[in-house]
């Protein structure tokens, strides 16, 4: 079964940036649906953002307008681009997909995902 690695995650301090990298196991990986999801400390999985085998991205509200997603396929990792980070954005961020289904949305993804990694911790500090 096709491994997901997450890596990137640190402290940092409000209004500071991170990029945030999964890596897939296998060159051939092409999930119908990947992307990232969180989870705080006590709080259920919230998803972020997602994109689909068609390259369409969709992006949760609490992100939308600082957070990205992009995929460099040569090397089979998807990205995650975060940008003007606040306090509340302090979870585990796991890399996800879902190979089938029909639509690729972030709370889909945290809901239905049949694959992701260990996780990668982000703090922001105020």
């Amino acid at each position: 079964q096709v491994q997901l690695v997450e890596s990137g995650g640190e402290s940092v301090q409000a209004g500071g940036s991170l990029r945030l990298s999964c890596v897939a196991s296998e060159s051939t990986y092409r999930p119908y649906c990947m992307g990232w999801f969180r989870q705080a400390p006590g709080k259920e999985r919230e998803g972020v953002i997602t994109l689909d085998s068609e390259q369409f991205t969709s992006t949760a509200d609490s992100v939308k307008g600082r957070f990205t997603i992009s995929r460099d396929a040569a090397n089979n990792t998807l990205y995650l681009q975060m940008n003007s980070l606040k306090p509340e954005d302090t979870a585990v961020y796991y890399c996800a997909a879902e190979s089938g289904g029909r639509f690729c949305w972030p709370q889909g993804l945290a809901r239905d995902a049949d694959t992701w990694g260990q996780g990668t911790l982000v703090t922001v500090s105020s």
